[in-house]
């Protein structure tokens, strides 16, 4: 498959989708075939920025139809499942936007039939994907951080609010899997805390704190009703710490050179920790655009079979840590072990 183009699918088009589109229409490895979304509108909107791309409404036209190798998932969360399976049920590659389902059975079923059918499920955590990130875990593997003591991130703004999911299933996905991404394993626990201010039981804020089973511990604040826009992680570790904000144009990231160390010996408590202040070290990160680098990781997968780091592995880890926090969520906090089976 490698010498000839991948014919794809796109299924939604909405405010991400419409990005997606771009990032695989323009692909050269990459013939896109077919354009379905329930919005007239959309279509018209496709049609006329992509003359050469069929467009319908009907879902049934898209499965039946036998000219493309990988589809591409962009609807709302609620139709992620029956979507997906349809298409790799009849033998498609697929990718599909976070979170993979809104339901831990329904990812195990996607998980299973991808296996089955030998073929490749892609999940859209795209920050796994991202320079500033995808540099972040470097130095931890590199020890530059020394152990990770904790992270803690800061997902929110004034923005779309969503029907059908809450702002932990919107917003979330995105830190949990950079978190396990970066932490290296999955949660034993997890508390989670919200309110809902807008709609009846649609969280539009939620705090949510994963414990791991070394002491390591990490910290999620998501939410769509906030006066200030920001994408945040935070790192601590015993040598280092580091900051990302994807807010920042240019600088997305801060290595702080700072910790605490243990002398061994004290004649009284001040001395037995010594705070280390050091300098702050900006490194230089290529200007990439995430989603184009994702995109193109899953045309790597399809063309090698070979699945991507977020796989439907990976999408139904996130799944999980997203389950039990919603059940923390509901029952007002209360802590919920984590099955990791």
């Amino acid at each position: 498959m490698e010498n000839k183009k991948i014919g794809m699918v796109q299924i939604g088009v909405g405010n991400w989708g419409k990005n997606l589109l771009r990032n695989f229409y323009n692909h050269p490895q990459v013939d896109l075939k077919t354009v379905c979304d329930v919005n007239e509108e959309t279509l018209a909107r496709v049609k006329r920025d992509y003359p050469d791309v069929e467009v319908t409404s009907r879902f049934d036209d898209v499965f039946k139809a036998d000219n493309f190798d990988a589809a591409v998932v962009a609807t709302q969360a609620d139709m992620h499942y029956e979507i997906s399976k349809r298409l790799l049920e009849t033998g498609k590659h697929v990718f599909v936007e976070k979170p993979m389902t809104l339901d831990l059975d329904h990812s195990k079923e996607l998980v299973e039939l991808s296996k089955k059918n030998d073929k490749i499920l892609m999940v859209g955590h795209i920050l796994e994907y991202h320079p500033a990130f995808v540099k972040v875990k470097e130095m931890i593997d590199a020890g530059e951080l020394g152990d990770i003591y904790y992270i803690y991130t800061s997902r929110v703004n004034l923005g779309i609010v969503r029907q059908n999911e809450n702002s932990l299933w919107s917003f979330a996905p995105h830190d949990i899997s950079i978190i396990l991404m970066l932490i290296g394993m999955e949660p034993t626990r997890v508390i989670s805390t919200g309110k809902s201010f807008l709609q009846k039981d649609i969280e539009d804020v939620v705090f949510t704190t994963l414990h791991f089973g070394d002491k390591k511990m990490a910290h999620m604040h998501v939410s769509w009703l906030d006066p200030h826009k920001i994408r945040k992680v935070t790192v601590v570790g015993s040598k280092k710490m580091v900051v990302v904000d994807d807010m920042e144009s240019a600088e997305k990231i801060r290595i702080y050179d700072k910790g605490v160390n243990f002398t061994g010996h004290y004649s009284h408590y001040g001395e037995y920790l010594s705070l280390r202040i050091g300098g702050i070290e900006i490194p230089y990160i290529k200007n990439q655009e995430p989603l184009k680098l994702e995109c193109q990781k899953f045309v790597d997968a399809v063309n090698t079979n070979v699945p991507p780091s977020s796989d439907g592995e990976d999408g139904l880890r996130v799944v999980r840590v997203l389950t039990a926090a919603q059940e923390s969520l509901k029952k007002g906090g209360v802590p919920i072990e984590i099955n990791q089976k």
